[in-house]
């Protein structure tokens, strides 16, 4: 799933959310690692439909607590339009 984010830190900022409940990065195992390659293929897609592929773009996850996360299903943040 892809949708906008609530609270925004760019123009431009999705979520890529897997439908597998992942709690974060630390609780990712060898068989979730191609799901990882699909979500930065969505977010490289995402990014060219919103016209950020030239101008460049951020991916980031926010991990654990102290890493900023505070919603406990792994997602993807696709950050951008700072330069369109």
């Amino acid at each position: 799933m892809v949708f906008r984010d609530i609270h925004p830190h760019a123009p431009v900022h999705l979520l890529i959310v897997p439908k597998k409940h992942i709690r974060s990065i630390n609780d990712v195992v060898a068989e979730d690692q191609s799901l990882l390659g699909e979500m930065i293929a969505v977010a490289r897609d995402m990014a060219a439909r919103e016209g950020l592929s030239a101008s460049g773009y951020k991916l980031l996850f926010n991990v654990e607590r102290g890493g900023g996360q505070v919603i406990f299903h792994l997602h993807l943040h696709l950050l951008g339009g700072w330069n369109r």
